[in-house]
């Protein structure tokens, strides 16, 4: 199983989501768990649809949290 980073955003009225390896891939959601159910969706379909026209799929790039003082 392949995982992919998503970056999770609140907006004024909702939130958005992006997967930065997968340029197009987004999802945008009244609350954070409708926006998490609707990312996973977008993505299964991206790759689905990269996979269909023979497109090659990116390995995930290594991310990390950085505490900042």
């Amino acid at each position: 199983m392949t995982q992919y980073a998503v970056v999770f955003e609140k907006s004024g009225n909702g939130w958005g989501a992006y997967v930065p390896d997968l340029p197009g891939c987004v999802a945008l959601g009244f609350t954070l768990e409708e926006t998490k159910h609707l990312i996973r969706e977008a993505l299964a379909q991206h790759l689905a649809s990269m996979r269909a026209d023979g497109d090659l799929i990116p390995e995930p790039s290594h991310m990390e949290l950085v505490e900042v003082a």
